[in-house]
């Protein structure tokens, strides 16, 4: 691990903490957290990558714990999605050094216009839970959804949590406080699917990751009893600003790419 300075230690703690307190109401933490990690000096952007993984990890693990408790997420559909991810995320970090990230950029910042665009046209989207299907369609779908998105966690990650949300709404019809819920424990095996990827090959560093960690579980605490106080209401909110900030980072990334 490069020697760091007291005060960038400091502000990839309080990245950390923001990232677990957007993260856990709605997903899209990695918007804070791994750009700091990238624009930390003395790292690379392959440890930048694990390490915001570990942290992540940390503060998931806590969110989905409170959200369980208080809500008892479906698992009919949040353990065929998890055991997809899980796959998807190790076999997106394995392409992560092989395949550029900007590849796939301008396709993802179409797609937000679109989800932004449908959340903003349909107010009423995500109040209440009216699932589409049931049985083996319905768990067939969310394995689906989980590997789909799994794969792009490992391979570019910001904003997985808020694909989860998303996909969750509008393709099963989950309300959006339950969609958090579950998108907790599928993101959960995301970040555990990537990292049994980068661990073996030297990626993660530990004392930085647990550091940052340590800020996104108190932040990830927050963040998930704030959600289930307020409602369905207040993470479509969050999940607007989020996207949006989403949108405006990767645009950003696709034109500086065209015109360097």
């Amino acid at each position: 691990m490069p020697e760091l300075e007291l005060t960038t230690i400091l502000l990839l703690a309080l990245a950390g903490l923001t990232a677990g307190w957007v993260d856990a109401v709605v997903g899209g933490g990695g918007l804070i957290q791994l750009p700091a990690l990238l624009l930390t000096p003395g790292i690379t952007p392959l440890q930048a990558l694990a390490t915001n993984k570990v942290a992540s990890i940390i503060g998931t693990s806590v969110s989905a714990t409170t959200y369980y408790r208080r809500l008892q997420p479906d698992l009919t559909t949040a353990l065929p999605a998890a055991f997809a991810a899980l796959v998807g995320a190790f076999g997106g970090a394995a392409l992560a050094s092989q395949i550029p990230a900007a590849a796939f950029r301008p396709i993802i910042v179409v797609v937000l216009v679109g989800v932004l665009a449908l959340v903003l046209a349909r107010p009423r989207l995500g109040r209440v839970t009216e699932l589409r299907w049931e049985g083996n369609r319905h768990r067939w779908t969310a394995a689906g959804i989980g590997l789909v998105i799994g794969g792009y966690d490992g391979l570019l990650g910001p904003g997985t949590g808020t694909f989860l949300v998303l996909a969750l709404v509008g393709l099963l019809g989950y309300a959006f406080l339950p969609a958090s819920a579950i998108a907790k424990i599928v993101n959960l095996a995301t970040n555990a699917g990537a990292l049994i990827f980068f661990i073996p090959h030297g990626a993660v560093l530990w004392q930085l990751g647990l550091v940052v960690g340590a800020a996104n579980l108190v932040g990830a605490y927050i963040g998930a009893r704030m959600a289930i106080r307020n409602g369905s209401a207040f993470v479509r909110v969050v999940l607007v600003v989020v996207v949006a900030g989403l949108l405006i980072r990767l645009g950003y990334d696709v034109v500086a790419g065209w015109t360097s």
